[in-house]
């Protein structure tokens, strides 16, 4: 059994938290879910790709995937997603998104990932980011 990754939209931290704390991470909007497929390899990848920058730059974003959750909280936990992700995947073409689910499956740790279903997924997400407007994006994390 792997891992479960619910990805949704919320106003702010506070909002997202109580949300994932109370069980109803179900955004009015959607929410966009992936098993086995972590955020901080598939995402930091993916931003990199969209925005032409480095994965050292994408991840000292303070918001990517940062802890939100109690991290002694056995099985579940809440991460932020930059807005700079949101923004990148609101504004990117399905073509684009094609290329950068490619472009996860050549890094070693995306080497085992299928590309369609990837590129389904970043659709998916994309659209949640166009719907989220303002609000930031967030990924639940259960075993």
């Amino acid at each position: 059994m792997g891992s479960i990754y619910d990805y949704y939209a919320a106003a702010d931290d506070v909002r997202a938290l109580a949300a994932f704390q109370d069980g109803r991470i179900d955004d009015l909007f959607g929410t966009v879910g992936i098993k086995g497929t972590d955020p901080y390899t598939l995402l930091g990848t993916v931003q990199a790709f969209l925005m032409g920058a480095s994965d050292e730059e994408i991840k000292a974003d303070p918001r990517f995937c940062t802890l939100l959750s109690d991290p002694q909280d056995d099985g579940r936990w809440l991460v932020s997603l930059p807005d700079a992700l949101r923004d990148a995947l609101a504004s990117a073409t399905s073509s684009r998104l094609g290329e950068a689910a490619t472009a996860c499956t050549l890094t070693e740790d995306g080497a085992w990932h299928d590309a369609e279903l990837i590129a389904d997924f970043l659709v998916r997400l994309a659209d949640l980011a166009r719907d989220a407007g303002q609000r930031a994006l967030y990924c639940g994390m259960s075993l």
